[in-house]
Protein backbone atom coordinates (compact mmCIF):
# COMPACT_ATOMS: atom_id res chain seq x y z
CA UNK A 1 0.00 0.00 0.00
CA UNK A 2 1.41 3.33 -1.34
CA UNK A 3 2.14 5.97 1.55
CA UNK A 4 -0.88 8.91 1.49
CA UNK A 5 0.36 12.08 -0.10
CA UNK A 6 1.77 14.85 1.93
CA UNK A 7 -0.32 18.53 1.64
CA UNK A 8 2.91 20.15 0.80
CA UNK A 9 0.87 23.39 0.76
CA UNK A 10 -0.67 23.03 4.69
CA UNK A 11 2.55 21.84 5.92
CA UNK A 12 4.54 25.15 4.95
CA UNK A 13 1.14 27.32 6.20
CA UNK A 14 1.26 25.08 9.42
CA UNK A 15 4.58 25.79 10.23
CA UNK A 16 3.76 29.60 9.53
CA UNK A 17 1.36 29.58 12.41
CA UNK A 18 4.75 29.54 14.84
CA UNK A 19 4.86 33.21 13.74
CA UNK A 20 1.82 34.33 14.83
CA UNK A 21 1.36 35.70 18.05
CA UNK A 22 -1.97 36.54 19.50
CA UNK A 23 -3.93 39.96 18.84
CA UNK A 24 -1.21 41.08 16.44
CA UNK A 25 -2.41 42.34 12.82
CA UNK A 26 -1.37 40.31 10.39
CA UNK A 27 -1.25 40.47 6.76
CA UNK A 28 -2.44 37.49 4.82
CA UNK A 29 -2.04 37.03 0.80
CA UNK A 30 -3.45 35.45 -2.10
CA UNK A 31 -3.47 32.49 -3.56
CA UNK A 32 -4.00 28.42 -2.51
CA UNK A 33 -1.46 28.15 0.13
CA UNK A 34 -2.55 30.70 1.94
CA UNK A 35 -6.27 29.31 1.50
CA UNK A 36 -4.65 26.70 3.75
CA UNK A 37 -3.73 29.09 6.30
CA UNK A 38 -7.07 30.64 6.12
CA UNK A 39 -8.69 27.33 7.16
CA UNK A 40 -6.06 27.21 10.01
CA UNK A 41 -6.60 30.61 11.31
CA UNK A 42 -10.39 30.04 11.71
CA UNK A 43 -9.75 26.57 13.70
CA UNK A 44 -8.14 28.82 16.00
CA UNK A 45 -9.13 29.55 19.69
CA UNK A 46 -10.47 33.30 19.25
CA UNK A 47 -7.69 34.47 22.16
CA UNK A 48 -4.69 32.86 19.57
CA UNK A 49 -6.24 34.64 16.39
CA UNK A 50 -5.12 38.07 15.05
CA UNK A 51 -6.70 40.97 16.22
CA UNK A 52 -6.96 42.33 12.81
CA UNK A 53 -6.14 41.33 9.10
CA UNK A 54 -5.21 43.58 5.96
CA UNK A 55 -5.79 41.66 3.28
CA UNK A 56 -3.93 41.58 -0.47
CA UNK A 57 -7.20 40.86 -2.51
CA UNK A 58 -10.86 40.62 -2.40
CA UNK A 59 -11.03 37.11 -2.52
CA UNK A 60 -9.19 37.03 0.54
CA UNK A 61 -11.14 39.15 1.72
CA UNK A 62 -14.21 37.03 1.48
CA UNK A 63 -12.33 33.70 2.87
CA UNK A 64 -11.32 35.69 5.65
CA UNK A 65 -14.49 37.30 6.45
CA UNK A 66 -16.39 33.86 6.11
CA UNK A 67 -13.24 32.18 8.48
CA UNK A 68 -14.13 35.24 10.90
CA UNK A 69 -11.51 37.11 10.83
CA UNK A 70 -11.94 41.17 11.51
CA UNK A 71 -10.42 43.08 8.48
CA UNK A 72 -9.30 46.39 8.37
CA UNK A 73 -7.45 48.37 6.34
CA UNK A 74 -3.66 49.15 5.83
CA UNK A 75 -4.20 52.84 6.17
CA UNK A 76 -5.81 52.12 9.56
CA UNK A 77 -3.21 50.59 11.18
CA UNK A 78 -0.02 52.09 12.90
CA UNK A 79 2.17 48.83 11.94
CA UNK A 80 2.28 45.54 9.83
CA UNK A 81 4.69 43.03 11.97
CA UNK A 82 3.61 40.41 9.84
CA UNK A 83 2.72 39.35 6.03
CA UNK A 84 2.31 35.96 4.73
CA UNK A 85 1.57 34.95 0.82
CA UNK A 86 2.40 32.44 -1.04
CA UNK A 87 4.59 32.87 -4.37
CA UNK A 88 4.40 30.74 -8.09
CA UNK A 89 8.24 30.57 -7.47
CA UNK A 90 10.89 31.30 -5.21
CA UNK A 91 15.12 30.87 -5.68
CA UNK A 92 17.26 30.04 -3.12
CA UNK A 93 17.84 34.35 -2.51
CA UNK A 94 14.08 34.64 -1.38
CA UNK A 95 13.41 36.51 -4.64
CA UNK A 96 9.75 35.73 -5.73
CA UNK A 97 7.40 35.60 -9.05
CA UNK A 98 4.22 36.62 -7.94
CA UNK A 99 0.90 37.51 -9.24
CA UNK A 100 -0.87 34.45 -10.90
CA UNK A 101 -3.59 34.87 -9.24
CA UNK A 102 -3.55 38.49 -10.58
CA UNK A 103 -3.33 40.39 -7.30
CA UNK A 104 0.50 41.51 -7.53
CA UNK A 105 0.19 45.00 -6.82
CA UNK A 106 -1.78 44.85 -3.48
CA UNK A 107 0.40 42.31 -2.49
CA UNK A 108 3.47 44.25 -3.17
CA UNK A 109 2.10 46.88 -1.34
CA UNK A 110 1.67 44.82 1.63
CA UNK A 111 4.66 43.55 1.51
CA UNK A 112 6.53 46.73 1.64
CA UNK A 113 4.41 48.05 4.33
CA UNK A 114 5.27 44.38 6.53
CA UNK A 115 8.15 44.18 9.57
CA UNK A 116 8.70 40.38 8.37
CA UNK A 117 7.52 38.83 5.11
CA UNK A 118 7.52 35.35 5.24
CA UNK A 119 6.55 33.09 1.76
CA UNK A 120 4.80 29.61 2.15
CA UNK A 121 5.49 27.44 -0.66
CA UNK A 122 4.91 23.99 -1.85
CA UNK A 123 8.53 22.58 -2.96
CA UNK A 124 7.68 22.57 -6.79
CA UNK A 125 8.09 26.17 -6.72
CA UNK A 126 11.34 26.46 -5.22
CA UNK A 127 13.94 27.12 -8.63
CA UNK A 128 17.39 28.00 -9.52
CA UNK A 129 16.86 31.01 -11.61
CA UNK A 130 13.51 32.26 -11.70
CA UNK A 131 11.18 32.55 -14.96
CA UNK A 132 10.10 29.42 -15.92
CA UNK A 133 6.85 30.58 -14.92
CA UNK A 134 5.47 33.17 -16.76
CA UNK A 135 5.73 36.69 -15.43
CA UNK A 136 2.95 38.46 -14.51
CA UNK A 137 2.51 42.50 -15.10
CA UNK A 138 -0.34 45.04 -14.34
CA UNK A 139 -0.59 47.52 -16.72
CA UNK A 140 -3.37 50.22 -16.94
CA UNK A 141 -5.46 48.97 -19.77
CA UNK A 142 -4.54 51.70 -22.44
CA UNK A 143 -1.33 50.89 -21.83
CA UNK A 144 -1.61 47.39 -22.99
CA UNK A 145 0.09 47.29 -26.46
CA UNK A 146 2.18 49.46 -25.73
CA UNK A 147 3.71 47.59 -22.84
CA UNK A 148 3.44 44.41 -24.56
CA UNK A 149 6.44 46.04 -27.05
CA UNK A 150 8.58 46.91 -24.65
CA UNK A 151 8.46 43.74 -22.94
CA UNK A 152 8.71 42.78 -26.34
CA UNK A 153 11.93 44.10 -27.00
CA UNK A 154 13.16 42.92 -23.75
CA UNK A 155 12.79 39.77 -25.11
CA UNK A 156 9.60 38.87 -23.36
CA UNK A 157 6.32 36.84 -25.19
CA UNK A 158 3.51 38.85 -23.07
CA UNK A 159 0.14 37.58 -23.52
CA UNK A 160 -2.67 39.24 -22.31
CA UNK A 161 -4.64 37.81 -19.58
CA UNK A 162 -8.29 38.14 -21.84
CA UNK A 163 -11.51 38.18 -19.47
CA UNK A 164 -9.38 39.08 -16.25
CA UNK A 165 -9.41 42.55 -14.76
CA UNK A 166 -7.32 42.69 -11.46
CA UNK A 167 -8.96 44.42 -8.25
CA UNK A 168 -7.47 47.61 -9.41
CA UNK A 169 -9.46 47.25 -12.41
CA UNK A 170 -6.44 46.85 -14.70
CA UNK A 171 -5.08 44.27 -17.33
CA UNK A 172 -2.47 41.93 -16.62
CA UNK A 173 0.25 40.70 -19.30
CA UNK A 174 1.76 37.32 -18.51
CA UNK A 175 5.26 37.44 -19.64
CA UNK A 176 6.92 34.00 -21.29
CA UNK A 177 10.54 33.45 -22.14
CA UNK A 178 12.16 36.50 -19.76
CA UNK A 179 15.57 35.21 -19.03
CA UNK A 180 15.58 36.50 -15.38
CA UNK A 181 19.51 35.99 -14.04
CA UNK A 182 19.16 39.64 -12.35
CA UNK A 183 15.98 39.82 -10.95
CA UNK A 184 16.55 43.36 -9.07
CA UNK A 185 17.48 44.97 -12.30
CA UNK A 186 14.92 43.60 -14.30
CA UNK A 187 12.17 44.12 -11.50
CA UNK A 188 13.61 48.25 -11.53
CA UNK A 189 13.40 48.19 -15.71
CA UNK A 190 9.84 46.50 -15.85
CA UNK A 191 9.25 48.93 -13.14
CA UNK A 192 10.08 52.16 -15.45
CA UNK A 193 8.07 51.08 -18.24
CA UNK A 194 5.31 53.61 -18.38
CA UNK A 195 2.14 51.83 -18.35
CA UNK A 196 3.06 49.24 -15.82
CA UNK A 197 1.53 49.18 -12.45
CA UNK A 198 3.83 46.90 -11.15
CA UNK A 199 6.09 43.69 -12.35
CA UNK A 200 5.34 40.50 -10.34
CA UNK A 201 9.00 40.19 -9.19
CA UNK A 202 9.44 40.69 -5.66
CA UNK A 203 13.41 40.95 -5.89
CA UNK A 204 14.05 44.21 -4.28
CA UNK A 205 11.79 43.58 -1.49
CA UNK A 206 12.11 39.70 -1.21
CA UNK A 207 10.89 37.59 1.54
CA UNK A 208 12.56 37.22 4.58
CA UNK A 209 11.78 33.60 4.85
CA UNK A 210 11.10 30.87 2.92
CA UNK A 211 8.67 28.22 4.58
CA UNK A 212 9.08 25.35 1.86
CA UNK A 213 6.59 22.15 2.55
CA UNK A 214 7.60 18.85 0.92
CA UNK A 215 7.56 14.98 1.34
CA UNK A 216 10.21 15.56 4.25
CA UNK A 217 8.08 18.09 5.94
CA UNK A 218 9.18 21.53 6.27
CA UNK A 219 12.26 23.58 4.93
CA UNK A 220 13.10 26.92 6.45
CA UNK A 221 15.66 29.19 4.26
Amino acid sequence: MSAPEVNSKRLAAQAALRYLQPGMVLGVGTGSTVNELIELLAALAPAARPRAVVSSSEGSSARLRAAGMTLTDLNEVSSLPLYIDGADEANHRRQLIKGGGGALTREKIVAAAAGRFICIIDERKLVDTLGRFPLPIEVIPMARSYVAGRLEQLGGRPVWRQGFTTDNGNHILDVHGLLLPDPVTMETTLNQITGVVTCGLFAARAADQLLIGGRNGVQEL
